[in-house]
């Protein structure tokens, strides 16, 4: 700060030496009525006033500069951030679907799923409009939810018939049959799918099956990660 005042106070001397050499009567004039058309004057006038903000603010000035700094380099990220804005929250989606087993990455009209520890692919999804978590099993000829499942995507459990065999891990069990109003993984939304729900105790983890796997466009296993791929 020191040299930064003393480099100023050469300059505005060097100004006033070289307005004296001329021996101009104007010059003084010149720097009393601010005639914008002199070189000089202005010179004279930014040199007097960097020594002025100086003088004034050098204890606070480093300050005030690494202030401006960090407040335009968060102005740049922002600005940045906004801009891109798109291709950061596909990043985003692509990490946390590393970390957590079932969330869905959608990118247009294909939804990826990571396979999870166990080398499975848990999946979660909506079940009208209830948050349901699901296991992938292409064995499975329908989507297949437990009691509790169907409890929270609002299905009159009291009415239903427990009328369908079907194999579980536990054996053989009885399930009722439904029809979701709307199963949606990721951006994939399929309307009207036949279901099965369970009977109490029967399923510990609800199933994604055929029934909604046949209406998309196509599926397949890349790899760890699950692909599913909906109509245009």
């Amino acid at each position: 700060m020191r040299r930064l005042f003393s480099l100023l106070l050469a300059i505005a001397a060097i100004v006033l030496f070289i307005l004296l050499l001329r021996q101009d009567e104007g010059a003084w004039a010149e720097l009393v009525r601010w005639d914008e058309s002199s070189i000089e004057t202005k010179i004279m006038a930014l040199a007097l006033a960097g020594i002025v903000a100086v003088a004034l603010y050098r204890y606070r000035l480093s300050h005030v500069l690494r202030s401006a700094i960090l407040w335009l380099l968060i102005a740049l990220a922002l600005a940045l951030g906004y801009t891109y804005r798109t291709e950061l929250r596909s990043v985003a989606d692509q990490v946390l679907a590393q970390f957590l087993p079932g969330r869905a990455v959608t990118k247009g009209r294909t939804v990826q799923i990571a396979r999870g520890a166990g080398g499975g692919f848990s999946v979660v999804g909506q079940v009208n409009g209830a948050r349901i978590s699901m296991v992938l099993d292409t064995g499975a000829s329908a989507v297949v939810l437990t009691h509790e499942a169907a409890r929270a995507a609002g299905l009159p459990l009291e009415v239903l018939k427990y009328s369908v065999n079907v194999d579980t891990a536990n054996g053989l069990a009885r399930a009722a049959p439904v029809t979701l109003d709307r199963v949606s993984i990721g951006g994939l939304t399929e309307r009207s799918v036949p279901a099965l729900v369970a009977s109490p105790g029967a399923l510990r983890t609800s199933l994604l099956g055929m029934t909604f796997l046949n209406r998309l466009e196509s599926w397949e296993v890349r790899g760890d990660r699950l692909l599913l791929r909906g109509y245009p």
